[in-house]
């Protein structure tokens, strides 16, 4: 009697684990697609500023380290907090170092993927536009306005490279040095100055021969440039 009892106890166990779906992860939702990986991170650091006698027009191109930051992680040329967080300072920015090297390959990484997420590191930040702009919630104007329309220009400038994208090489960024100027606060209905150029190159080649694509318009947080209109005033 005990026999048959044990037996038949063994065997509605082992045809339960046949049966039974295997355990699910508790808080996890079957019928939703697994996850996809992280995107590269991004980041900026403040850096050194302009040597009064350094030339008027300064001309960079990207480090092998910073071409692979921008491609992997900019993570390596986080040396610090947001410098959003920070006060301003009326330092002069230089186009040259290796926090402005990975930005720039940065927004060429997103110009030549059609990525605009990609470019964000050489975005103005949102953090440092509160401080700047002297208008009501700056931080939604920089999200919906600036932002919008910096995104918007990273895809037109792909678009402009064509079916040559994956073949166009950048060269270096020519920054006209000479034009910035300091901007006074009240002038653009800023709070704060900064130091703003117009008509940044970024140089590139495809096939051997060069060509450009234009930066309207960089201003200056804490000696470093940034990008606030990419194609145009939006």
């Amino acid at each position: 009697m005990f026999r048959c009892s044990a037996l038949a106890l063994a065997s509605v166990a082992l045809l339960g684990c046949h049966r039974a779906e295997p355990p699910a992860a508790a808080g996890f939702d079957a019928s939703v697609s697994p996850l996809p990986a992280p995107a590269p991170s991004a980041a900026h650091a403040p850096g050194a500023g302009l040597d009064a006698g350094s030339s008027p027009l300064t001309t960079t191109a990207p480090s092998a380290a910073a071409s692979a930051a921008s491609t992997a992680s900019l993570s390596g040329v986080d040396a610090g907090p947001d410098p959003g967080t920070l006060p301003q300072t009326k330092e002069k920015p230089e186009a040259s170092g290796a926090a402005f090297d990975a930005r720039v390959a940065a927004l060429w990484d997103a110009i030549v993927k059609d990525e605009p997420d990609r470019a964000m590191p050489f975005f103005f930040p949102v953090t440092a536009y509160e401080q700047v702009k002297g208008i009501p919630n700056p931080a939604s104007d920089w999200r919906r306005r600036l932002v919008a329309a910096y995104k918007r220009d990273v895809h037109a400038l792909h678009k402009r490279l064509g079916e040559h994208a994956a073949d166009a090489k950048f060269v270096r960024a020519d920054v006209p040095q000479d034009r910035a100027r300091w901007v006074e606060p009240n002038e653009e209905s800023n709070t704060l100055g900064y130091y703003r150029v117009y008509g940044t190159r970024l140089a590139y080649e495809i096939d051997g021969k060069e060509r450009n694509l234009e930066v309207t318009s960089l201003i200056s947080w804490r000696g470093e440039w940034y990008v606030v209109h990419l194609s145009g005033f939006k």
